[in-house]
């Protein structure tokens, strides 16, 4: 693979990091999660990439480089790594890739999290921008278990399915916007991508 032929595809790199899964231990489950995520959210054209990798700053930094140099992905997703044990480096390596740091990303994380365990104060989870001379993508680190991907990106709903809590990808498609990147399109019913009403283009 290399840089994407259609400039209105959102093409978006996954990266699964995880000591385990990346030897073969036991199977990966993030990637497969994100990937059933995003097909129900999404309603416009997208590809992906993929990689499964482990807890190695080195690796995750060299994957994040070149989903974003080489590949021209616009947005990259990580899942794992992101708490405090001694081989949680995803955080660590996604800073040292950063261009821009969006902190408001890793703080919703927590917050939606934080509905349903104590711990998730634990999670050191980080979202960033990487900027090349032609091109730039928003980096996300996500959490590992597949419920937590799901409750992360589009968030909490009631029985008769109000939002009680916002998820992180409402803001996803206006950030890409900003970048120059593709408009990105969603299913209502799963996420509804949030624009101010300048930014909103007519249905196609």
């Amino acid at each position: 693979m290399s840089k994407k032929t259609n400039p209105d595809e959102l093409k978006i790199g996954l990266v699964s990091i995880s000591d385990r899964a990346s030897s073969g231990v036991y199977e990966d489950q993030g990637i497969p999660a994100l990937q059933t995520w995003f097909t129900a959210a999404l309603s416009s054209a997208w590809t992906m990439e993929t990689r499964l990798i482990p807890d190695e700053q080195a690796a995750i930094e060299q994957a994040l480089i070149e989903l974003v140099d080489v590949e021209h992905c616009d947005l990259v997703i990580t899942t794992g790594g992101t708490g405090p044990a001694r081989r949680d480096v995803t955080p660590e390596a996604t800073m040292a890739v950063a261009t821009k740091e969006m902190p408001g990303f890793g703080e919703q994380m927590r917050q939606i999290s934080l509905h349903f365990v104590p711990t998730a104060i634990l999670s050191r989870q980080v979202s960033v921008i990487r900027e090349t001379a032609d091109h730039a993508a928003l980096i996300m680190n996500l959490p590992g278990q597949p419920k937590s991907i799901k409750e992360t990106l589009e968030g909490l709903r009631d029985a008769g399915g109000k939002q009680l809590v916002g998820g992180i990808f409402a803001a996803v498609p206006y950030c890409i916007d900003l970048m120059g990147g593709p408009y990105v399109e969603t299913n209502e019913a799963i996420c509804k991508a949030w624009r101010p009403k300048h930014a909103i283009r007519p249905a196609k």
